[in-house]
């Protein structure tokens, strides 16, 4: 299968009409213009997005809050921590 004809088949969109009062609609518009996206479909697939890693992160919270307690960490943790991180980067 030709490589163009597979990208094609990665990206399958449905479509979605969303009705909007006119002030939302004008800010949608402004957001568009001003923000450097193409339409407001990318606008709103950002929203989204940025949706998608809030409630990610809030599972992620609560997960931790309900989790056992640890035993405390001091400094040398979190030197451990940086030096293993900028070994990752060196990769």
């Amino acid at each position: 299968m030709p490589i163009f004809a597979s990208a094609a088949m990665a990206i399958c969109m449905g479509t979605r009409n969303i009705s909007l009062p006119d002030h939302l609609k004008s800010f949608v518009d402004e957001q568009v213009a001003g923000r450097g996206y193409g339409t407001s479909s990318e606008y709103i697939r950002e929203l989204i997005r940025r949706d998608q890693d809030c409630l990610a992160l809030r599972r992620l919270l609560l997960d931790g809050a309900s989790s056992a307690p640890t035993k405390p960490v001091g400094e040398e943790y979190f030197t451990s921590l940086r030096d293993r991180v900028r070994g990752q980067r060196g990769k």
